[in-house]
Order: C-alpha cells, then sequence, then structure tokens
C-alpha cells in the first residue's frame, strides 16, 4: 500500500520527500507506520523503475531540496493499482481506505463502482472474529463480553461502510 499512497499524493501535486511522508503517514501511518526507512528505499526502487522523477529546487536558505513527481509510466501504474486490486486489498480495512482515499483518480465511474462492488460482495459474506463447529459465531451467541464487544463493533462499522457503498454505487450507476 506504501507504494499506491506514494503515487497517489504524486498524482495530486508533485511533493517534496518530507512533505509526502507526512501525508503517507497520516493515512496509514496508523495502521502501519511509515520510517524513512521504508519509504526512502521505496522512492529509490521507484524512481529506479521511472515511476516517479525527482528534481532539484532551491530551498529558503537551506540546501537545494529534492521534489518528487509522477511520470506517465507511474500515472499508468497508478491506474492499474487502482482498478485491478489484488484481494487482499479489498478485504484488508485499512488497505481497502488506502485505495478510497484514491479512487476518484480512476476516470471511469464504471471502474470505480467495480472495486466498489468487489468490497460490497466481500462485505456481504457471513464473517467473524470466531468461529464455532466451522460456522461464524453470531453477536448474540458469545459469552464473553469482550469479544461480543468485538462483534457489536465490527458489525456497527460493516452496516455503516455497506449502507455508504451501496448508496455510492446508485450514484456511479446515475452517472454512468
Amino acid at each position: 500500500m506504501l507504494t499506491l499512497a506514494i503515487l497517489g499524493f504524486l498524482a495530486e501535486r508533485p511533493l517534496h520527500a518530507y512533505e509526502l511522508r507526512r501525508h503517507v503517514s497520516d493515512l496509514i501511518g496508523h495502521n502501519r507506520p511509515v520510517s524513512d526507512g521504508a519509504l526512502y528505499p521505496a522512492l529509490q526502487r521507484m524512481h529506479r523503475s521511472g515511476l516517479v522523477e525527482r528534481r532539484s529546487e532551491p530551498g529558503d536558505s537551506a540546501p537545494p531540496r529534492q521534489i518528487l513527481t509522477i511520470t506517465d509510466e507511474g500515472n499508468a501504474e497508478l491506474l492499474r493499482r487502482l482498478t485491478t486490486p489484488k484481494e487482499a486489498e479489498i478485504t484488508d480495512g485499512g488497505s481497502f481506505f488506502t485505495l478510497l482515499a484514491f479512487l476518484s483518480l480512476v476516470p471511469d465511474p464504471g471502474q470505480q463502482a467495480a472495486v466498489l462492488q468487489r468490497r460490497l460482495d466481500f462485505l456481504t459474506r457471513p464473517a467473524s472474529f470466531f468461529q464455532r463447529s466451522g460456522a461464524p459465531v453470531r453477536i448474540r451467541d458469545e459469552q464473553d463480553r469482550y469479544r461480543r464487544g468485538m462483534l457489536v463493533m465490527a458489525r456497527a462499522t460493516q452496516l455503516a461502510e455497506r449502507a455508504w457503498l451501496e448508496e455510492t454505487l446508485a450514484d456511479l450507476g446515475q452517472a454512468s
């Protein structure tokens, strides 16, 4: 998701690496901390792959700053990642939210809708944190108050997300 976040923010505007790190940390850092040891090697790989470019700009009474911009190849990779996400990027909530943060960069509402539909399909499958006899444990059947609390909170979040997905899919259907 780090690559997706980097490309997404650079598609919005060129950024200094420090600004980019702050934006990426704000988006995904609460789930996965973003260190210089992760960001800078990723930027190096992306630069070598032709996805981002670096240029120097004079700093305000400081050494020149390296400004990062996305290339045409980077934009193509960003759109590929947004329109054909891996299954884990659909099923993992943090990964999906990173994807969602940049989905508006996909120009085709039909492609946007296809990604949202995959998430909705995932959310409508029976699931639970806990299983008994191979079946998901229902809230009313969980005796442990803390596990029941997990199930209650997860259910409320899932219902809110499903409602938003259904509303947005309906809107995208009208826009097509």
